[in-house]
């Protein structure tokens, strides 16, 4: 079939090269995941299905789905990602769409945010940010002059991402919203806009969250009871004093592995949103760190890839992986932001950690993304050195 010559297999000789680093920490962190989606669970899944390993079977098969996708991904050349970016924004717009249409998308806790594929639950603000990425790379690409000299080039990515977060807000998915909207702007200030075009739309940007933030009255108590989760430590406050209690209980050095108090119902979304806080009562303020590092660790590594792909003048490529590697770090901040009650309650997951299978399948997808563009990198640095060798020869 010719869909399949898009393919450019990448052998095991040349994937066990990409940045080790980069691979060990996504590795550990995956690890830990698996570990802590069993753990925090348990009390959940054992009053809701009757078994205490529910969630980590399912979590195991989404993480077998993500492999097998990132698989697919790996042996994508990013040339051909550049060619789809546009499609591939469609395709996202049209789900987040399609998520708001009774009967296909699937309401949890008064959010619309889910399409049911029987599989998995898929969260169309997962692609739609890692499609998005896509697209801007393409976008700093085509229009680096308009981007770097004048107002129109900077705009009007942002004025299509505005639409995209318009039907994020009809979910209602906030804290997506503002992890795009920062993820895009920051692509446009890397791709060379002027800081003082970046600082005044910065200001706006803050402005108009900040007025959406207070025009919802749900929105209004959760930025209230942020502030002071005493104040109503049972009914507003109650998840984020318990996740509180959590990092009392988990002291420096944690109650061990699987001896939270805190998962056996007392915090909501123990598995999910505020897995880092039965992380951090279980292994304590020394397992928190770790974790920070092993994220801070990934992030950097695929900086560094990204840098090495715009020195071998590969723009496109670079721009891919600084997007993914700040939509990964957005997310990781305001996840723990959150947990630890320096940020307003948000619906956001910790990458690779909370259980779930649209973030956890994307994000390993975005990862194989970039594993791809070090074996291109490395590809690369090959020909131009073997060219050289060749001249060196001739001569």
């Amino acid at each position: 079939m010719t869909w399949l010559t898009q393919f450019d297999r990448v052998s095991l000789r040349e994937f066990i090269r990409v940045d080790a680093w980069f691979l060990a920490s996504v590795v550990a962190i995956l690890a830990l995941g698996l570990v802590m989606v069993s753990s925090a669970s348990i009390s959940i899944s054992e009053s809701i299905h009757g078994h205490p390993y529910f969630f980590m079977v399912r979590q195991s098969l989404y993480l077998l789905l993500g492999l097998m996708f990132g698989a697919v991904m790996l042996s994508l050349p990013t040339a051909q990602l550049q060619k789809w970016g546009i499609l591939m924004m469609g395709l996202s717009l049209i789900l987040l769409i399609l998520v708001l249409v009774p009967g296909i998308g699937k309401s949890v806790n008064g959010s619309r945010r889910w399409i049911n594929l029987v599989v998995f639950n898929l969260q169309a603000s997962e692609v739609a940010k890692v499609c998005m990425v896509v697209y801007v790379s393409g976008y700093l690409v085509r229009r680096a002059d308009r981007v770097r000299e004048g107002w129109v080039g900077f705009v009007l990515p942002l004025c299509l991402c505005s639409v995209f977060l318009l039907f994020l807000l009809f979910e209602p998915d906030f804290g997506a919203s503002v992890v795009l909207l920062g993820t895009v702007m920051v692509l446009l200030f890397l791709g060379g806009a002027p800081l003082y075009q970046f600082l005044l739309l910065l200001a706006a940007a803050v402005c108009m969250l900040g007025v959406v933030a207070i025009s919802e009255s749900y929105r209004l108590k959760r930025l209230m009871n942020f502030i002071d989760p005493w104040a109503d430590p049972f009914n507003e406050g109650y998840q984020l004093s318990q996740a509180l209690i959590a990092y009392g209980r988990g002291e420096w050095f944690g109650l061990g592995l699987g001896n939270s108090v805190q998962k056996l119902s007392y915090l909501p979304e123990a598995h999910t949103d505020f897995v880092f806080s039965i992380w951090v009562e279980e292994t304590g303020m020394v397992g928190g760190l770790l974790l920070i590092l092993l994220f801070g660790l990934m992030v950097s590594r695929a900086f560094k890839i990204g840098y090495r792909a715009m020195s071998l003048d590969r723009p496109f490529a670079a721009y891919m992986c600084f997007g993914f590697a700040i939509l990964i770090l957005a997310q990781v901040i305001i996840n723990i932001g959150v947990n630890t009650g320096f940020l307003p309650t948000k619906g956001l997951t910790l990458p690779l950690i909370s259980f779930g299978g649209s973030s956890l399948i994307i994000t390993l997808a975005s990862l194989f993304v970039v594993a791809r563009v070090d074996v291109e990198n490395r590809r690369a640095q090959w020909s131009d050195s073997s060219a050289n060798t060749d001249k060196e020869s001739e001569r």
